[in-house]
């Protein structure tokens, strides 16, 4: 009982000497050793379920940071795609502009207002893509290379003169990627065998 608990206690902190105890003087405690082990062993699975409760708590807590983490990144790099894809259409805009302003300013034309146009949008455009490569807007390149559905769209197919079946002969639109995701694919013609 806690009142001979707390009696002890008291001779022992007020300085008192106590004789050897005899064991029949201590009180018997009203559970069995049997009982004692059962509880002990309950109170060990309560531990380890516990334990291991706490474990997958923490590996889930460790998920979500991880993936919360990840989900900022992708909105740091990726947050500008919507304008990165209306942006590609004014430099195709500006592209064809600067190829029409070359065709106009070939050296048989001796007027100088247009070459000087040609040469200002060809700056534009290089700056243009200097910047787009500054945030990881890249051009794709795909002439010659496989047709792949992620990147291209097939807008029509063109004899095998000279190619392997299955590359992409021309582009007819560019297709743009955004650190490597794509956000414009480009449209192309593949090569195929020719039915003769």
């Amino acid at each position: 009982s806690p009142c001979v608990f707390s009696t002890a206690a008291q001779q022992r902190s007020t300085g008192d000497e106590c004789g050897p105890e005899d064991p029949r003087d201590e009180p018997k405690h009203p559970l069995s050793d049997c009982a004692l082990q059962h509880k002990a062993i309950k109170l060990e699975e309560q531990v380890r379920d516990l334990t291991e409760r706490y474990r997958k708590a923490l590996a889930d807590s460790e998920n979500v940071r991880r993936r919360t983490q990840k989900f900022v990144e992708d909105a740091k790099l990726f947050g500008i795609q919507s304008f990165c894809r209306d942006l590609v259409e004014v430099a195709d805009i500006l592209e064809k502009t600067a190829e029409s302003a070359a065709e106009e300013a070939e050296p048989s034309n001796p007027n100088p207002t247009l070459k000087k146009i040609y040469e200002g949008l060809s700056l534009i455009e290089a700056k243009l893509q200097s910047v787009f490569a500054k945030h990881g807007l890249q051009k794709m390149n795909p002439v010659g290379g496989k047709y792949d559905p992620y990147d291209h769209e097939i807008v029509c197919h063109v004899p095998a003169e000279g190619m392997q079946p299955g590359t992409i002969a021309l582009v007819t639109q560019d297709g743009y990627k955004l650190h490597g995701r794509t956000i414009r694919h480009a449209l192309v013609g593949v090569a195929v065998e020719s039915q003769e």
